[in-house]
């Protein structure tokens, strides 16, 4: 008889350092439909973590939940963000404590340029993210700064996407399917972006279909079945296990 493998001690696994964003015990339903079923996980401050698992997993649901869109409506559990409770807040609330959310669609505003969607996401006065360190960071961002951001090519969207998020000196980068319709040679130049952030300090989750990519980037991962967790570990881990890859990310 075949018994399917059970990864799930690896599941809802606690370090002894402190973590920086905490998920515990999080429901979360569409309407009547059971989405993110009771899942609990921690990130630490300047870890990059990959969050994978098959379509309909429930990983953009769970971003979602983080960063207290609204939907998904989450009904029971907590979210903490660097000892303050995300899970009793507004998604414009949580925004102000450092989630900064970047949705698969990029969401660049129609009629301004580059600068000015930047600008408008922009802090007063920025803390951290100027324009141009903006502009290093996304060369291609400062060589069209003065261009309508919904005419850029969709590498570059996602950049400004990625850029204006950091404009608002957020704690928490929420990457949702960031690799999505790019070259690689777009991926690389995004992938180097990220490590340099990390470098400085940043947080980060990321959802991507692309999960060799995603965990060949990330420091942990956390794999989602059917709205729960079935793996929580290092990136190594998943790479060097056939098995789990194959059972869980069809890999």
């Amino acid at each position: 008889m075949n018994v399917k493998p059970d990864f799930s001690k690896n599941a809802n696994v606690a370090t002894t350092a402190p973590a920086f964003l905490s998920v515990w015990d999080v429901h979360a339903y569409y309407g009547e439909s059971y989405i993110v079923q009771g899942i609990s996980f921690n990130v630490h401050e300047g870890e990059i973590l990959a969050l994978l698992g098959r379509n309909g997993a429930g990983k953009t649901s769970t971003l979602r939940s983080i960063a207290r869109t609204g939907s998904p409506m989450v009904t029971r559990g907590e979210i903490w963000l660097d000892h303050k409770p995300l899970h009793k807040m507004t998604s414009y609330e949580a925004a102000a404590e450092g989630l900064g959310l970047v949705p698969e669609d990029r969401r660049i505003i129609p009629g301004l340029t580059v600068e000015e969607n930047l600008q408008l996401a922009q802090i007063a006065p920025p803390i951290g993210w100027s324009l141009e360190r903006l502009y290093d960071l996304f060369p291609r961002l400062g060589e069209r700064r003065k261009q309508e951001g919904v005419t850029l090519s969709g590498g570059e969207q996602q950049m400004l996407a990625i850029a204006r998020a950091l404009a608002r000196d957020i704690k928490v980068l929420l990457l949702d399917e960031p690799y999505e319709g790019l070259a690689p040679v777009i991926v690389d130049e995004i992938e180097k972006t990220l490590i340099h952030i990390k470098e400085q300090g940043m947080t980060t989750i990321i959802v991507e279909q692309n999960a060799v990519r995603a965990l060949e980037l990330a420091d942990r991962a956390v794999i989602l079945d059917t709205g729960g967790i079935v793996f929580d570990g290092t990136a190594a881990e998943v790479l060097e296990n056939e098995e789990l890859r194959a059972e869980y990310l069809a890999i």
